[in-house]
């Protein structure tokens, strides 16, 4: 039975990449080794990073404006701390939208004094606030672009007088913006990008070295951008991943036409959800993700059902988070428009079934 993988991560990856990946685990260029027992001081790996960074800046449109791409280990959530240990010199400011924000702002917390500039807390994290102010004094702006959790999206971003730095992990590469507004974009591959084990950093490098702090050499980004992404041993089969769906992205017609799916998908995962009386949208209808839609049951009594009719149509992976509850159908690049559509047609069967 044909899966649909909404899993909202690790998620899915396209399948041509799935392929080529597993090939290269056997043999990588019928080399007779494995990827993942070559030397990554090889040319054949040392070729493979050099691909990933350069496809990363010019799908992002940012080749030749001084930004450089890291491929790092630790997961995204390594960077909260990273990123002020190579920018907070005295106060920054942090936009909290949800648990990765808020966790964010608690890294960074160790090292300075970080002031949160607004937080949607108070309703759950079920909208992005805005029409908040950004002293012009702080070290950097720090946001994330897109909720996982709650289901939320920022639709626009602040026109920041310090450096603005952004927490990517699950929508980017999925929209075209003005990637150029952004001083530091990080995102954990396993989401939109790749298997987990690696996490993307796009830097300018201009806004470095400058605090005061010593900072441990692992930590650096200076020293990672000095080695090529390879201060230490990288995960390889990680960033080989990532350069083949960032290879496929661009066949695609890059991040333009990839946007265009995700509207249809988004468009109709929401016209279901408002238009069926038996679910219940979770975030605010302007700030809603096209990357994940959030919603609840409104009948419990419904609840076997549902899930007996998902199952059997090989729906995968839509159960919410615990701090929302309820379904949430994860969308990124690689989910086709017929798995939107497979679950689509389930919650209305529901509807005739109640």
């Amino acid at each position: 039975m044909k899966k649909h993988n909404f899993s909202a991560g690790p998620s899915i990856l396209p399948q041509e990449v799935l392929l080529k990946a597993s090939t290269a685990i056997v043999d990588y260029n019928d080399s007779g080794l494995s990827l993942i027992e070559i030397s990554h001081r090889s040319k054949d790996f040392v070729d493979i990073m050099e691909k990933a960074r350069a496809l990363a800046l010019e799908l992002l449109g940012l080749e030749g404006k001084g930004y450089k791409a890291l491929f790092l280990q630790g997961g995204a959530s390594s960077q909260f701390l990273m990123i002020a240990m190579n920018l907070l010199e005295k106060r920054a400011g942090y936009l909290n939208t949800g648990s990765w924000s808020t966790k964010a702002i608690k890294e960074a917390e160790k090292l300075d004094d970080i002031y949160e500039v607004a937080s949607s807390a108070n309703a759950n994290f079920n909208y992005i606030p805005k029409g908040y102010d950004i002293p012009e004094d702080y070290d950097y702006f720090h946001c994330t672009s897109n909720n996982t959790i709650f289901g939320t999206q920022m639709k626009e971003f602040p026109n920041s007088p310090v450096p603005m730095v952004c927490d990517m992990s699950s929508d980017i590469f999925s929209r075209v913006i003005d990637y150029s507004q952004f001083d530091l974009i990080y995102a954990g591959a396993q989401k939109n990008m790749g298997p987990a084990g690696t996490t993307l950093v796009v830097i300018k490098e201009d806004i470095l070295g400058k605090v005061s702090r010593n900072i441990p050499s692992i930590m650096d980004y200076k020293k990672h951008i000095g080695a090529g992404s390879m201060f230490n041993t990288p995960p390889v089969f990680a960033v080989y991943t990532s350069m083949l769906t960032l290879e496929w992205l661009k066949e695609q017609g890059g991040i333009a036409a990839i946007e265009k799916e995700n509207e249809k998908k988004a468009r109709l995962m929401y016209s279901e959800i408002d238009l069926n009386p038996l679910f219940k949208g979770f975030a605010s209808k302007e700030d809603r993700s096209d990357m994940n839609a959030t919603f609840t049951l409104q009948n419990e009594n419904l609840k076997e059902t549902f899930e007996a009719m998902l199952k059997e149509a090989g729906i995968s992976a839509v159960n919410g988070h615990r701090s929302v509850g309820g379904y949430r159908a994860s969308m990124y690049n690689a989910l086709p428009l017929d798995s939107v559509k497979a679950l689509v047609e389930v919650m209305s069967e529901l509807e005739t079934k109640a």
